[in-house]
């Protein structure tokens, strides 16, 4: 199945839905009101990650065998998509593809680390800018290297500890296309001080259009365990033009391998999102700004994944910097 969060077009609440039948986002394909569908709450808020910290998919899929099921459906070309899991718990991003790092480093002149080899290793993002599909983002201030980060992230379906990679699968609850928006110069200036990223990285990550359960990439799954991959293509565009191309099995780190070093000593929770980090090409930074230059107002940048689906973003100018309350 495929899970996203949407604002109701009434009650203007945040709510989780599911699409049984996906299709592309614009088109007539129903979305189920979950909380609606299974009695759990009928209005207002109603979250995605309320879903899955309470395991309730098998009562969903009875509900949705029922008589009279479409009355809860609303049309997916009406809906305003949020991010999957629009406030996660925690965002954490790895480095997971060999490709990305050594064309990334040779960029700079650097040689490739050797220590990269040893652990997977990850940064916290920020979970209170988290951009779901159709969001206009803003370009960052202070910046003129506005870049995408092509990726792709798993949502945690139930709580665990020091989670051995051979059955941390069992803890991923879907997948779902990633865009780690950076600002490379601010990054640049600080991460001189060997701390970070931070403000180069906090401004913007999009997560969409929804979530998908590994089943429906069964016929796709490489191998099992800790090794655990999928021939999936992964393509970045920008303006329409094609400017990266991947395959989730191209990674070196697996998701597995990422969970087991996550969870070392520190309890992962559901509604916990983990990214790939760049997928080889998916980025301007390993490209060349001579190739691709860097992102400027007014671009659209659209992230897809084979059976994940595509998420879309237009780039517009900052706000003045003023000082916000809510």
């Amino acid at each position: 199945m495929k899970y996203l969060s949407f604002i109701h077009p009434v009650t203007k609440c945040e709510r989780a839905g599911v699409i049984v039948q996906p299709q592309m986002p614009e088109d007539e394909t129903p979305v189920y009101d979950i909380g609606a569908i299974t009695g759990v709450q009928p209005s207002g808020t109603y979250t995605l990650i309320e879903f899955i910290a309470a395991g309730a998919q098998d009562t969903l899929h009875t509900a949705l065998q029922q008589t009279g099921a479409d009355r809860f459906a609303l049309p997916l070309h009406t809906l305003r998509l949020l991010s999957p899991i629009p406030t996660p718990p925690s965002v954490r991003d790895f480095y997971a593809f060999e490709q990305h790092v050594r064309a990334a480093r040779a960029r700079r002149g650097a040689e490739m680390i050797p220590e990269w080899y040893q652990f997977p290793v990850f940064y916290f993002s920020n979970p209170s800018a988290i951009q779901g599909h159709n969001d206009l983002i803003e370009y960052p201030q202070g910046s003129q290297e506005m870049d995408f980060e092509l990726e792709i992230a798993c949502v945690i379906g139930k709580s665990g500890k020091n989670i051995p990679a051979a059955n941390a699968s069992e803890y991923i609850f879907g997948y779902m296309v990633m865009n780690d928006w950076s600002a490379r110069d601010l990054q640049r200036e600080e991460m001189r001080m060997s701390l970070g990223p931070a403000k180069g990285k906090d401004f913007a990550t999009s997560l969409g259009p929804w979530l998908t359960t590994p089943d429906e990439l069964a016929g796709r799954r490489m191998s099992s365990g800790a090794e655990e991959r999928y021939d999936l293509t992964i393509t970045g565009k920008v303006n329409g033009k094609e400017v990266s191309r991947a395959n989730f099995k191209d990674m070196y780190y697996t998701f597995p391998q990422m969970l087991e070093r996550a969870s070392q000593r520190v309890t992962l929770r559901p509604g916990d999102i983990v990214g790939s980090g760049t997928v080889g090409t998916g980025c301007i930074l390993e490209l060349g700004p001579e190739v691709q230059p860097w992102l400027q107002p007014g671009d659209v940048v659209e992230m897809e994944i084979e059976r994940l689906g595509i998420l879309r973003n237009q780039i517009i100018a900052g706000a003045p910097s003023e000082t916000q309350t809510q």
